[in-house]
Order: structure tokens, then sequence, then C-alpha cells
């Protein structure tokens, strides 16, 4: 099956095709608790969930593309549970601790081996990840915050239409999600003009420090006066990032990990201190004297682009993100016809944990395929 032909199915056929995979059939065998979900086993709950879809009042006027989106978060919404599902001895229940940041992570290598287009997937993956922030916002000190929030990390008509198929679709002797909560989802997110579409920020610079400040301000439009620009390139190995910056930014000099352990004869399994070292003394000198470059490395996991792209801010730079992902066959060969390949395994096993990087990181984001 690729993505070409799963877009063929019907609903009914996909959730058929779905029910043969093997993260299917270990829902079905997870249960769950009675508490919150008293019909039994994940897959069963997953089955609901999509009948619910089927039936909410907005099903008819969604276009083929949102329909296709909120059925597959319906399929991977909880398939990382039976990896994360554990009894919790001092309330006595069955908890499935981070099952949402598990499930992204599962939804995208499954649908990247189906060759699913890498904007669509990220989509999928970012409701998969976020699906139960709705249920729990009159929890939140800044509900309006929350929102806009999520307007740029996934889409928020979206999450409420799937919280709504969510909480029907199960059967439940709690009353802590009651549908009035998912509907002030969709009231605040209407109020600021961010239920199908991200929330409206005067620039650029006021997003990206509106996400970053302890106590942001959506009224405060700062003064824009970059003292140099940073394109960050991010990427598995031998998905082209050498490529995109000759030929998109020919001239900008840049700071290449991969060239700095070659200077030095560092393998990339050896203790890469000097690497991260040189690498950021370098970036240093560019960003003193104002001088814009380009910084190239993998930088697949958030927590390692936020020690970056904390070093540019500090410098007052402008960050632009530029994430590359061609189909996997496609970066397989590339990588075999680099002068340093990658064992095939090392970058399956990076891809498997790749964060492609969000509207929260950087003043512009690029997810590309091309080179």
């Amino acid at each position: 099956m690729n993505w070409s032909e799963l877009t063929r199915l019907s609903q009914d056929e996909v959730i058929a095709w779905a029910e043969l995979q093997p993260w299917s059939q270990a829902m079905a065998e997870c249960q769950q608790d009675a508490q919150w979900h008293a019909e039994g086993d994940v897959w069963t709950h997953t089955k609901m969930v999509c009948q619910q879809l089927r039936q909410l009042d907005e099903w008819a006027s969604l276009d083929s593309s949102d329909r296709q989106l909120l059925l597959l978060t319906a399929l991977f919404h909880d398939a990382a549970k039976p990896a994360t599902t554990i009894f919790d001895p001092e309330s006595g229940h069955l908890r499935s601790p981070h099952h949402a940041v598990r499930g992204e992570h599962l939804v995208r290598n499954v649908l990247r081996q189906l060759d699913c287009p890498l904007d669509h997937r990220e989509r999928v993956c970012s409701l998969v990840r976020y699906h139960g922030r709705p249920a729990f916002l009159v929890e939140r000190d800044d509900p309006a915050g929350e929102v806009i929030r999520m307007s740029w990390l996934s889409n928020n008509r979206l999450l409420y239409l799937f919280a709504l198929a969510d909480t029907r679709g199960r059967k439940t002797t709690s009353d802590s999600r009651p549908e009035e909560n998912l509907l002030y989802w969709k009231l605040v997110a209407e109020e600021n003009e961010c239920l199908d579409r991200p929330y409206s920020f005067a620039t650029d610079h006021a997003r990206y420090l509106y996400f970053k400040q302890p106590e942001p301000n959506l009224l405060y439009v700062p003064h824009e006066d970059f003292a140099c620009s940073v394109t960050m390139m991010c990427g598995l190995p031998g998905s082209g990032k050498d490529t995109w910056l000759a030929k998109y930014h020919p001239d900008l000099p840049v700071v290449s990990l991969d060239e700095i352990r070659k200077e030095f004869n560092i393998d990339p399994t050896d203790d890469q201190g000097r690497v991260i070292q040189t690498a950021t003394e370098r970036c240093r000198q560019h960003l003193r004297s104002g001088t814009s470059f380009a910084f190239n490395a993998t930088n697949l996991l958030r927590q390692t682009r936020s020690r970056w792209t904390g070093l540019f801010a500090d410098y007052n730079a402008q960050i632009h993100l530029v994430y590359l992902e061609p189909p996997l066959s496609v970066l397989l060969r590339q990588n075999r016809n680099r002068e340093a390949a990658v064992p095939e395994s090392v970058i399956q096993k990076l891809a498997a944990k790749v964060e492609p990087p969000t509207w929260l990181e950087g003043h512009t984001v690029t997810l590309s395929t091309a080179k």
C-alpha cells in the first residue's frame, strides 16, 4: 500500500486496511480504564470515533482533504497507548502518559513509509499530538493564549471537531469531558479570529517574541532592526541540505558540522564536544560582525534547535528555518551517493525521532521536499 493507493479507498476501506496493521492490532490488545473508556480496548474506541466523525453536523461541509485529515487523526490519536499504558497504584486507574507525543512519532513514521506528502503528513501529526487540548481549555490560566498558540501549531476547527468525535466515541462513567468545554474552545478561537487560520500577528517578529516571552503581550509590536539573518538547515543525512544552500544561497558563508568534523577528522560517533565548541565560536564570529550566514546540521530535534536559535536570538538575528525531506527512497539514494554515506540503519533510527520545525521556532519556516 502506498499513499496514492490509500487515497483512492473509501473511508470504510481505509478503516479495513488499518485493522490489518500491527499498530491497530496492538490497540485491540490494549485495555483502557473503565472510568473513561467503558467500551473496552483502544481499537474499539478508535472505530467508535471514526463512526462519530461521519455523524458530525459539519461533516458534509468539509472538503475531502479535511475529512481525510480527521479520519487519519482518529485512526492514530491513541495508537501509542499500547506503548505507554501503565497502572497507577496511587489512583488505581490505568493511565497512558504522553501517548499523544508518542503517537505523533508513530503516525509520522507510518505515513512516511506510505510516501504521504510532507505538508499533509505534518498536519495529521499536529492533530494527533494536540488532540486532547480542547477538552482541558477551561483549566488553562490563559485560554486565549492556548488557542492562539495552537492556531500556529495545528488547526483549531479540526481540533474542535475531532474532540467532539473523540468525546462521543466512548462509553464513560465520568463527566470530565462535557461538550460545553469543547464549545468553549471554538468560542475562544472565534473570538480571537483563529478558528480556521493562524492568529494574525502584526509582524513575524511579534509572533516570534510572543511565543518566547514568559508573560506574552499580544499588543506588543517590537521594533525590527535585525543585526543579520541566519538560515538554519534541518533534515536527515542525504536530504539535500548542501544542494539547497548552493542553489538558493550560494553566497552565504556556511557553518557546517559535517565540514568541521572533516576538518578535525572527527567521526560522527566520536565525542562531538570540539565540533560543537568550534561551530558555536564560528557562529558567534558571524553574529558579532553582523554577517548573515547559514548553519548546516541535521537539527532534527526541537531541543537541539532551541539551543542554537537561542544563541542566534541573543545576537538579534532574524531566524529562517528550512527543513528538507524528500521521499525516503530518494533520501536513501542521495545518502548512498554522498562522499561519507551514513548507514541506512542509522538514518532509519534518526527518522523515527525527527521533529520538523514549527512556526514557534523562527521568523520563517519552510518545509520542503525540494533540493
